[in-house]
Formats: structure tokens, sequence, C-alpha cells
């Protein structure tokens, strides 16, 4: 059972930036996919970005262009850099892992890093 360990999120001024990491307690290589999604008060978890096979990234509209993707296979890792932060970001950012193994998906998740972006 592999576990997902969130960490680096806190509290940051708008147009500040943070990097959230999602550390596997096993290898990444059997992920098809791997993700960050948020949730925020009173709203629907939303994904925020997302990383298939490694190497296609897909980003919602609403952090396109500042918020990152990334994996270091060597430690297990996929990052979220956000850049340029504003207090819609605030949310309970989880991560994801999808792997897809004959006749069945399984879903991993984290237990999630609260960022909070003050105006």
């Amino acid at each position: 059972q592999v576990q997902l360990v969130e960490s680096g999120g806190g509290l940051v001024q708008a147009g500040g930036s943070l990097r959230l990491s999602c550390a596997a307690s096993g290898s990444i290589f059997s992920f098809n996919f791997m993700g960050w999604y948020r949730q925020a008060p009173g709203k629907q978890r939303e994904l925020v970005a997302g990383l298939s096979s490694g190497v296609y990234t897909n980003y919602a509209d609403s952090v396109k262009g500042r918020f990152t993707i990334s994996r270091d296979n060597a430690k297990n890792t996929v990052y979220l850099q956000m850049n340029s932060l504003k207090p819609e970001d605030t949310a309970v950012y989880y991560c994801n892992a999808v792997e897809v193994v004959p006749d069945n998906v399984v879903n991993y998740w984290g237990k999630g890093t609260l960022v909070t972006v003050s105006s």
C-alpha cells in the first residue's frame, strides 16, 4: 500500500510563491497519473495540475502560467511550484496518484496540506 505525504503548505502573501511536495512511500514509476487537487471551504475538490505517463501535463485554467507540476523519480516525489499566488488559491491541496492494473484502477490520496494566501 503506497502512502503519499504532502508538505510545503503554509501562509503566504498574495503574489508570493510556495512549492508543494508529495513524497511517495514507494516507487512512482508504476503510477499512470499523478496530480494535485485542491478543495476550498464550501467548494468541490478540483484538479489543479496533472502529470500523465510522466510526460504530459494539464492544468486548470485558473492556474495556467502560474503553477508547474514536476516529478523527481529518484526521490519518488512530485512537486507543485506555485507562483503569483492569489487569495482564491487558498485551499487544502491533495496529492493523487493513479495506478492502472489489470481489471482495476487504484487511486491513492494524501491527507492534504493547507495553503493560505492573504490579500
